[in-house]
């Protein structure tokens, strides 16, 4: 890393909802990048994707030039012409079909300022709600859920209470992997208190469960039973909280009533497939203790009747009265940096700015006055999968996608293909050329990155934190705020002439405030102790909690006095009939689907995939299977499978994690087409949605798996990228100073075929081993000595390590020994290899761990990090290294 170039700049991290403080210092070849102590979110702390962000900031794969497609071709143009274009089409489609007839799909990777006059432009200006966002793919049933039970949508806790708290309940929520610095906090309180009682709920047993004192395998889709279980269970046993129930909430008949449903242990364990005997003991150790969090992320949100799940977790908190107080309450675990900031300006199609709601009419005209808007929205928009399909119905016209990828991202992701390819106008902003969604844009807009643009971003627990700039902006990158405003003086709309960031966020902050107080529209959501302040203050500003009124400190926690945002200021109970979902599990599809993500990626990887620190991990797609499934389905272990839906299908490698139960299987979402040939496993996941919050149904997908027959697997190392698609499979992961590709193939490949597919020219420095019996081809390209491509094949999935064979790369020139073992396919000494990748951080394998617990006796994971490091900083790995102090 090169010397520093200024002095470092506290910014936020632009991953998951913990929302980490960073030290960002540039360099003359990148940025150095450290925890923040000061950021009360993490307090330092960074995960393994955070701590690799300097790696990702290279600009190849940038999107630089603003570009418009003519004939099948992009051509680069001026950001004058493109949005000449994009105002031009969006006005015609609007005067001929109506504002309906437009909409944009954005993101909860935008800045809160960058959401705002997105949601001003569309809500207020052209007068449509359909404007949408990835949010609705993770976090709308939480919204929706809140909504229903406190009249608002409001998180009540913070972080703390996951410290304070004597039993914390993670519910559909990997904490371990999706949030692991939230995640270690909880694991430093257990160290510090062993008394205090973690339970996981999930149906695979993660890397969560490794700290869990109980963990509640529940079948996919029963958690409201479980909850409505407890609800019930609670009642019966004593622990209702009278006084509370009494004085502060409604409805709790009609939910009983729904509740005791579910009275019966045993109904409830064979309903959710649980062991009886554990279903007893976390009710009673949640009837037991006083401060219980229960948390919750995309397990209970992503599903068809995820809204319900989230009320039968709240109802079970306001009937013991466990909310407002200090180490207590139900918490929701957004998965994107800024959803919550989107929930803030109304980033939903179903949603107005400041907590306000479309279909009131007394809301919309609070915010129409605020903006005063010519043309305000008078119904909710489109949610995200409707959305699509009126695009491919002909009756959106327009889409405007920012900052999102949806032709990976969204369930039956092939429907949004067509529609995009019906669409009459496209407009991709993104800072990544090449995504699968940007291949379907008609207007391109380079759009800059965490890094180069400023605002805010507010976290899961309500904290708002400065992102800021550390590096030039690229090309001609725009801000999207700049490029929305811009847009919008094209069509004649005032309003949007703003003289900074700050000013967008002064004038958020002022609409918070707006006729919010009692005798109009009180809500809780008020920031406006923020507004008025100028760029300097601004630049200044510290993380801080909301609601901020005037002459106020951010408020850690909410409900304290028992209010809540209900007119009548009563928390409600909602009665939560369970419902299995939608498609069932069949002959044809026998088994259910679960996504999710990995611990080193994110999203669609266009930017995780930048690093290679991240790619050892998990470097190809895999499908998780129980072994009873594999033996039914006809398929191994290492093998290649068809993953197939009545929706679509994937190519995924078959793996044993020893957490799947039967009739299950789990695939992560992160590859995409640039990444893998045929692994986008949106286009596979059942578009049925929540039929309260829209969210999908990501956790519950009917498929099968069938062997995907291939003659022989393989992989190149190789300095250059490579075309490939005539390979049967393949998966692209970056290297250090190399790409790797693993292959799987079906037509031979002979030695002559391998040098062109390397590039290797007939006076080339190529060496090569063929074994035909075995079918064996390794062959080497060099370029003065140096290690260019290299190329494995065989009929069998067992091939030569990887890890040995990529340090080569890094070596001036090969020795004839390098290139003696190279052929031979396996490193030359003991110990050279360290196996599959374990800690990211320090680049620590599967075997060195094992090795050094072996020849050091160690018994603990505190031993394995003074050995080897591993563990040692984000402690994202610690789970798997636990697992393997327990079967060495």
């Amino acid at each position: 890393m090169g010397a520093p170039i200024v002095a470092s700049v506290r910014t936020t991290c632009p991953y998951c909802g913990v929302g980490c403080g960073i030290r960002a210092t540039p360099t003359v070849d990148g940025a150095l990048i450290e925890g923040d102590p000061e950021h009360m979110a993490s307090r330092g702390r960074l995960c393994v994707k955070g701590s690799a962000l300097g790696e990702t900031l290279g600009l190849d794969g940038r999107l630089l030039t603003p570009a418009i497609r003519e004939g099948g071709r992009l051509r680069s143009t001026s950001w004058g012409e493109a949005l000449d274009r994009v105002a031009s089409s969006f006005a015609s489609i609007i005067a001929e079909h109506g504002p309906d007839a437009v909409a944009m799909y954005v993101s909860g990777q935008l800045l809160t300022e960058d959401y705002y006059v997105a949601n001003k432009f569309m809500k207020g200006f052209v007068g449509s709600a359909n404007i949408d966002t990835n949010s609705r793919l993770c976090m709308s049933s939480a919204v929706a859920g809140h909504k229903r039970a406190f009249g608002e949508d409001l998180v009540p806790g913070c972080y703390e209470d996951f410290e304070l708290a004597d039993l914390v309940v993670l519910v559909g929520a990997n904490t371990a992997w999706c949030h692991p610095t939230l995640f270690q906090r909880i694991a430093k309180a257990k160290e510090a208190r062993p008394g205090m009682r973690i339970v996981a709920i999930d149906p695979r047993r993660t890397a969560t469960c490794e700290l869990a004192d109980l963990h509640l395998p529940l079948k996919a889709g029963t958690d409201v039973w479980l909850f409505n279980g407890l609800l019930s269970y609670l009642a019966r046993s004593g622990a209702a909280d009278k006084a509370f129930v009494a004085a502060h909430t409604a409805g709790l008949e009609a939910a009983l009533l729904e509740a005791d449903r579910c009275d019966s242990i045993e109904f409830v364990a064979r309903t959710c497939g649980v062991d009886p005997r554990l279903l007893v003991e976390f009710y009673e150790m949640f009837a037991a203790t006083t401060r219980v969090v229960t948390a919750f992320s995309q397990g209970v949100n992503q599903s068809s009747s995820g809204t319900d799940k989230v009320n039968s977790i709240i109802n079970c908190h306001l009937l013991t009265g466990r909310i407002g107080r200090p180490g207590m309450g139900p918490f929701s675990l957004t998965g994107q940096p800024n959803a919550m900031g989107g929930r803030e300006v109304g980033g939903l199609a179903n949603m107005l700015a400041s907590h306000l709601d479309l279909d009131q009419p007394a809301h919309r005209e609070v915010v129409r006055s605020f903006w005063d808007a010519p043309r305000m929205a008078d119904k909710p928009g489109l949610k995200a999968v409707d959305l699509f399909r009126a695009i491919e119905e002909g009756k959106v016209k327009a889409v405007w996608i920012m900052a999102t990828n949806p032709v990976v991202s969204l369930p039956d992701a092939d429907q949004v293909k067509r529609a995009l390819e019906r669409c009459e106008l496209v407009v991709v902003s993104d800072m990544t050329a090449g995504t699968d969604t940007a291949a379907f844009g008609d207007v391109l807009l380079p759009a800059l990155g965490w890094g180069e643009k400023e605002g805010t971003v507010t976290n899961s627990e309500r904290c708002i934190s400065r992102q800021r700039r550390f590096l030039p902006a690229p090309g001609e990158a725009k801000s999207d705020w700049q490029a929305i405003c811009e847009l919008a003086r094209r069509m004649g709309f005032a309003g949007f002439d703003y003289s900074g960031v700050h000013a967008i966020f002064d004038e958020h902050a002022r609409l918070s405030g707006w006729r919010n107080r009692e005798g109009e529209l009180p809500r809780q959501f008020r920031i406006d102790g923020l507004a008025g302040m100028d760029r300097a203050a601004y630049d200044a500003l510290e993380p801080v909690q909301w609601p901020l009124a005037p002459g106020r400190e951010g408020t850690r926690r909410l409900f304290a006095d028992g209010r809540f945002a209900h007119a009548d200021g009563r928390a409600r109970f909602v009665a939560t009939a369970p419902r299995a979902p939608a498609n069932a599990v069949s002959g044809e599809f026998p088994l259910a689907l679960n996504t999710g993500r990995l611990r080193d990626q994110w999203h669609t990887m266009t930017r995780t995939g930048k690093s290679p620190r991240l790619a050892g991990h998990a470097p190809e797609p895999f499908v998780d299977l129980h072994p009873h499934d594999a033996l039914t389905s006809g398929v191994r272990e290492g093998e290649l499978a068809r993953v197939s839906s009545r929706w679509g299908a994937i190519v995924a490698r078959v793996a044993h994690s020893g957490g799947i139960a039967r009739g299950a299987a789990f695939v992560p979402i992160h590859w995409n087409g640039q990444t893998a040939s045929d692994a986008r496993v949106g286009a596979v996941v059942n578009p049925d949605v929540d039929p309260v919050s829209g969210e999908p149904e990501f956790k519950h997908t009917p498929v099968r798996v069938e062997p995907f027959g291939v003659s022989w697997h393989g992989f190149i190392l190789s300095r250059q990228e490579l075309d490939l698609d005539r390979i049967a499979n393949w998966t692209r992961v970056r290297g250090a100073g190399f790409v790797r590709y693993e292959l799987g193939g079906r037509d031979p490949v002979s030695p002559e075929q391998a040098r062109a597919l390397l590039g290797a020219g007939e006076d080339a420095d190529w060496i090569e081993y063929e074994d035909r019996a075995e079918g064996m081809l390794r062959c080497a390209l060099l370029v003065d000595g140096r290690l260019q491509a290299c190329l494995f094949l065989s009929r069998r999935p067992d091939l030569p390590a990887r890890a040995w064979l990529g340090g080569l790369f890094a070596e001036a020139e090969l020795s004839a020994k390098d290139r003696a073992t190279l052929l031979a396919g396996r490193a030359p000494r003991q110990g050279l290899d360290p196996g599959p990748i374990v800690c990211s951080c320090f680049g620590v394998g599967r075997d060195t761990i094992c090795r050094a617990i072996a020849e050091h006796g160690l018994t603990d994971s505190a031993g394995v990090t003074a050995c080897v490091r591993a563990g040692g900083n984000c402690g994202s790995c610690l789970p798997e290294i636990r697992q393997l102090l327990g079967t060495r």
